[in-house]
Parts: structure tokens; C-alpha cells; sequence
């Protein structure tokens, strides 16, 4: 019998993920060390008092059936702390929904607002996850580039007017994967208005909201008029290293968030519910351990870069979020220079043109090693002679 895939399948190849996994590999079994910032799932665990939360909840019966869209105290404790951290006002039975894991969330999210063939503006370059949610939509991407010169921000202005037109939907990502940038008040102005004239319906990727060094991110729930055209995706994951938990939540729009809760209903049953009374006490008692998760990622980002500096290569440090976004030396291309740090110096990044066109020209490199293992990168990087 022959198997044929769905179309659809086409969209999904085998990325520059596996194949720089594959070529790790092949190294390491030639002998070689690898330092691998290519991930980007946190490498420290959650706080105690979370791992203590879930292995009582855990030895308890009857938390072991169905939860479906989640418990009313999970929702009140996400209102409560959008209230508290963004003085953004969120009505707890409309305007918030666990999802499994904000990723579940966004991918299907475009099923919910698109129709095959309806246009979703996408950053570029972006998590990888929004071009999944837009072929499993059927509909057609339109990028917007992320350039240096303009801080990284989407040019609105830039977008033509019959795409303008037929656009349903915008994905937004600040602090952003792999462009760790910050997003302005004036700029979040700017797209609530634009969503307004256009009729397009905003999501915005919150993941890396509690990851921020000096000067602290803004939620797109906390400029007037933003829930009238869009919602917020937020996450435990990076946030509270949960990430292998699978729990998110979307907040914002009461219609999108039907939307989405209509869907969901329809192929999932729901987040072990351990796992929701965790994510309560993480929101609820976690400041004190996203400051202290804030003050590792910072050293560690103050090490490459400096260490950079030392080695002739400039790389602006980031705002927020637990990566750097690196141009590469001349003259190399991205993937170039990534394969030349594999072979030359044993330290595994991501190519910028990974995450989109407009990453040519970069690279990510992941802050997910202890501060004795990025040191020694750079030693490695200095004995390479690529700079």
C-alpha cells in the first residue's frame, strides 16, 4: 500500500533545527566537545516551592480526571496578576482561557480568525511556530521585516494598501524569539489604531514578559483599546522554567478567546490539574524567583557579550529575553558562520535566516548554559580565529 501525506505536509520539512542536531551529533562522535545555545528551553528548573506545590498535588485522587478549559481559580489568579503586574483589567470568565502551552495556543489561534487564503502579517523573522499556524489555517503570510534601524520594530507605514485591506490578522512577539527587542508604548499605539482602521485582529506573543534586564516590557493589554482588537498569549514556561508543564493562557478580546475556547473544546480535555495548582502558586508567590532568574540570565548575557567585545566581534546586549541576536563577522552568511563555530570552536547557535528572510545575517545564541560554560565559550570562540 502507498501512503500519501496531506498536502499540507509540504509546509513541514525538515528544518535547520534537525539538521544542525544531526551535525552536533556527528561531531560529538568524532570525539569533539560541543556547547550547544542553540535551544531554547530554559536549562535551570523551576523554583522549589513550585517543584513542593506539584508533588503534593500530585499524591492527591482525585486531581487525576478531565479539567477541560481550566478552573475558575487559575483564571481569577491570571486576571489578578495582569491587574497587579500591567494595570491591565482582565474580566476572569471572558477575557482569559488556559491553553496548553501558549505555542498550542497561537498555532491554532489562526484557524479560529482565518479563512484559506486570508493574509496574516507576520514578523521577520519570528518564532517558527507562527508560519505553522498559518499553514495549518491555509492562509498566506505577508512578512513584515524587523530592522536593525528601526529598533526592530515593524514598519505599519511599509505595508501596502491592498494588504492592508485583505490582512485578518497580526502576530507581534515583544520581547521577541529570536529578536530579543522591546516594544514602545508609541509603537503598540500605533498597531491599535492601525488593527482599528483595518479591522485586523492582533495576537501578541507575551512569553518573555518576566525576562527583561533594565527596563521592564509592555503588555499590549495595557494600551487603551487593545483588548477591543487583539489578545495576549503568556506563558510559564520561560517565565518560571515550566517548560516540559504545558501550560499557557491567552487574555484579551472576549469574541477571539470564545473563539479559541470553541476550538479547544473540540480537541483537547484540558492541563493535568497539578499542573494549574502549580501555575496559581508560581503567580501568585514567584516574584522574588523571576527577579533572581532575571539577575542569572543578566550575568550570563554580560559574559558573552563582554567576551564578544574582547574578541573584536560588537553585539549589541539585549533588553529582555534569554537570547542574543548577533550580526556575523564579515563576510560570512549565517549559515556559514554557524557551521564554521561548530567545526572551529565547538559552540552550537541558530542561523538568523532560520527564523525568516530577514534574519540573513545573524545569528541566535541562546543564554541556556551556566556562567563557567559560556567563558568557556568564548575561549573556544578566541582559539578559532573566525574574528
Amino acid at each position: 500500500m502507498s501512503i500519501r501525506l496531506a498536502n499540507k505536509m509540504a509546509y513541514f520539512q525538515t528544518s535547520i533545527f534537525n539538521e544542525l542536531s544531526a551535525y552536533k551529533k556527528k561531531k560529538m562522535q568524532e570525539g569533539l566537545e560541543m556547547i550547544d545555545l542553540s535551544v531554547g528551553s530554559p536549562d535551570l528548573p523551576p523554583a522549589q516551592f513550585v517543584i513542593d506545590e506539584m508533588t503534593k498535588n500530585v499524591q492527591d485522587p482525585a486531581q487525576y480526571g478531565y479539567t477541560l478549559t481550566g478552573i475558575d481559580e487559575l483564571h481569577e489568579m491570571i486576571a489578578a496578576y495582569y491587574t497587579e503586574q500591567y494595570a491591565a483589567p482582565i474580566h476572569t470568565e471572558t477575557e482569559t482561557l488556559m491553553v496548553m502551552g501558549s505555542q498550542d495556543g497561537l498555532v491554532h489561534l489562526p484557524m479560529v480568525l482565518t479563512n484559506p487564503g486570508d493574509i496574516i502579517l507576520l514578523p521577520d523573522p519570528g518564532y517558527t511556530a507562527y508560519q505553522t499556524g498559518v499553514s495549518l489555517a491555509n492562509a498566506t503570510p505577508y512578512s513584515m521585516p524587523l530592522k536593525e534601524e528601526n529598533n526592530f520594530l515593524p514598519d505599519l507605514e511599509a505595508i501596502p494598501g491592498e494588504i492592508r485591506k485583505k490582512a485578518k490578522m497580526m502576530i507581534l512577539n515583544f520581547p521577541g524569539n529570536p529578536v530579543p527587542a522591546i516594544a514602545t508604548k508609541e509603537f503598540f499605539e500605533e498597531v491599535v489604531k492601525f488593527a482599528k482602521k483595518y479591522e485586523i485582529c492582533v495576537l501578541h506573543d507575551f512569553a518573555y514578559s518576566e525576562l527583561y534586564y533594565e527596563e521592564k516590557p509592555i503588555s499590549f493589554l495595557s494600551i487603551d483599546g487593545a483588548k477591543e482588537v487583539g489578545v495576549e498569549f503568556n506563558s510559564f514556561s520561560k517565565s518560571f522554567n515550566m517548560a516540559g508543564c504545558r501550560i499557557g493562557y491567552i487574555v484579551g478580546n472576549a469574541e477571539i478567546i470564545d473563539g479559541l475556547k470553541r476550538l479547544k473544546s473540540n480537541i483537547d480535555f484540558g492541563v493535568f490539574l497539578p499542573i494549574q495548582k502549580t501555575a496559581i502558586s508560581a503567580l501568585k508567590h514567584g516574584a522574588d524567583f523571576c527577579q533572581t532568574l532575571r539577575s542569572v540570565y543578566k550575568k550570563r548575557r554580560d559574559i558573552l557579550i563582554q567576551g564578544f567585545s574582547e574578541l573584536g566581534w560588537k553585539v549589541d546586549p539585549p533588553k529582555a529575553s534569554m537570547f542574543i541576536w548577533a550580526k556575523v563577522p564579515e563576510p560570512f552568511t549565517s549559515t556559514e558562520f554557524t557551521y564554521r563555530l561548530i567545526d572551529d570552536a565547538g559552540v552550537v547557535v541558530i542561523p538568523g535566516n532560520a527564523f525568516g528572510k530577514s534574519g540573513e545575517g545573524y545569528v541566535r545564541i541562546g543564554l541556556v548554559q551556566p556562567e563557567e560554560m559560556l567563558t568557556k565559550v568564548v575561549k573556544q570562540m578566541e582559539k578559532s580565529q573566525l574574528f
